[in-house]
């Protein structure tokens, strides 16, 4: 104990976190081991160095900046939609894919208190966005005739109440045993001076690490071990908050399939130069996404001749992973990103910091209108107002549809 407090106090002193250690001396024995605890976990240089590359510039490099490949839903004729759900569809019947939904955060900027999993965008049916993922997943798997596994990525603040929440509504008909929680990694949480910000009880404020920890927490769970088991070759992966979701969509999954590399995403157009999404492109030729606050404005405001953006590649967070290539790419170091929020530096890894991996990546382009409804604000844009009209709107056309 005198020995690890004593290295504990040295690397505080060391990265100027002199306000930790008078809070440390001040616990209580417990505290006091939670703290140091943390402490030891940290990375400092890591740390450190992501804040000054951030302070040091907010914008990417542009010089190897390049558009993509990319596939066009709409330019395939009927037969070829036709034979890409046909091949979708059969690695769905022969249990070849599995679904994760990130759902680490909370609804609080929606002034919901919970999960933002379990929020109701005003639909009439009152159904949360978990429940309205978890009847896609199961029409979809009763097609199918086989059950596609569920793995949903929680986060510390919200685990205990997204388990109960399923349980309570006893999985929304799904077996338990092809749900599969676990919880992603935090980082410290540090005021814009760069000191270490500890909670009323004399903890560090931790927050939710970023969806880039997904496949690093997917094999400490045991989730990799049990995709393995399963068979898997295939992963989709999607945010919680898209209220448009096609969970695990058979036309996307035998596009990728038949292309064949290791990740394929699917992306809409960006007509806004303003709009919170990334764009997907080649950055010193290999697949790169710049997400949104971090695309510089010679590339954001580019256009072609007849005004579209001509980086318009929107990245949505719809991806399909190789097994292998999870399993493979796992313990990967990926960047860390650096975002200001209520107050504080926020440090995250992106998951699409794992396209350079990839030497070839499938981009299918779909439409928005039925692909992308995200909940992220309260009011306004991507709201549950927005997403609601989206949903709705989609349901009316429906009906009008050649296969439904």
């Amino acid at each position: 104990m005198k020995t690890n407090m004593r290295l504990v106090e040295a690397r505080l002193r060391a990265y100027k976190q002199e306000h930790v250690l008078k809070v440390l001396k001040n616990l209580p024995e417990p505290a006091k081991q939670k703290l140091i605890a943390q402490v030891e976990q940290i990375d400092f240089e890591r740390l450190f160095q992501a804040l000054a590359e951030h302070n040091d510039s907010n914008k990417s490099s542009t010089a190897n900046v390049t558009p993509i490949p990319f596939e066009d839903w709409d330019s395939y004729d009927e037969g070829e939609q036709r034979a890409f759900t046909e091949r979708g569809w059969e690695l769905l019947r022969n249990g070849k894919v599995g679904a994760i939904v990130v759902a680490g955060g909370q609804g609080s900027r929606l002034g919901h208190d919970g999960p933002k999993g379990t929020f109701d965008i005003g639909l009439p049916s009152g159904k949360s966005l978990f429940q309205l993922q978890a009847e896609r997943l199961l029409n979809l798997s009763k097609r199918a005739g086989h059950l596609v596994p569920w793995y949903i990525m929680t986060s510390p603040d919200n685990h205990e109440a997204t388990v109960s929440f399923f349980q309570n509504h006893h999985f929304f008909g799904y077996p338990a045993a092809d749900c599969f929680f676990f919880q992603q990694k935090t980082m410290p949480a540090l005021d814009f001076e760069g000191k270490l910000l500890v909670t009323a009880d004399g903890a560090l404020e931790q927050l939710p690490s970023g969806h880039g920890e997904c496949f690093a927490s997917l094999e400490r769970s045991g989730a990799i071990a049990d995709m393995k088991h399963r068979g898997l070759e295939w992963l989709f992966y999607y945010n919680v908050d898209n209220a448009l979701i096609k969970v695990a969509d058979p036309a996307f999954i035998g596009v990728a399939s038949t292309h064949n590399h290791p990740i394929a995403t699917k992306v809409i157009e960006k007509t806004n130069a303003d709009e919170k999404i990334g764009i997907v492109c080649l950055n010193k030729g290999r697949p790169a996404v710049l997400e949104y606050n971090e695309i510089p404005d010679e590339i954001n405001e580019a256009r072609t001749k007849d005004g579209r953006l001509f980086y318009n590649l929107g990245h949505i967070s719809i991806h399909l992973f190789k097994f292998r290539f999870i399993e493979k790419h796992a313990g990967a170091e990926l960047p860390l990103h650096v975002a200001s929020k209520n107050n504080a530096y926020k440090l995250e890894r992106f998951i699409f910091d794992f396209f350079p991996y990839a030497d070839q990546l499938t981009v299918l382009k779909a439409k928005r209108e039925d692909e992308f409804a995200p909940v992220k604000n309260k009011d306004g844009a991507d709201s549950p107002q927005s997403a609601r009209e989206l949903v709705l709107a989609q349901h009316q056309r429906w009906p009008q549809a050649k296969n439904i």
